[in-house]
């Protein structure tokens, strides 16, 4: 194998850890960010409208959902760049 061939494989190992590492951190910072917002809508909600823990609850509950949907369409997104 030649050294051009070499230094061109080593920089596509190099990119592809780089956009997997970028991948696990975006899905691990937008799920607990969708969760903290949900937990703190739902604070709101206990707070404004007296709910005793119900609205937390289902702020926390709301936020995992859309944490998970948002994880998906990023998976389909970065899915959808591979193949092109």
């Amino acid at each position: 194998m030649k050294r051009q061939d070499k230094s061109k494989k080593s920089e596509e190992n190099s990119s592809g850890a780089l956009k997997a590492m970028g991948l696990v951190s975006a899905i691990g910072i937008d799920l607990a960010a969708c969760t903290l917002g949900g937990f703190y809508l739902g604070s709101w909600m206990d707070k404004n409208w007296g709910l005793s823990g119900i609205g937390t609850a289902f702020g926390v509950l709301l936020g995992v959902f859309i944490g998970a949907l948002s994880i998906i369409a990023i998976i389909k997104a970065v899915m959808g760049e591979s193949h092109e």
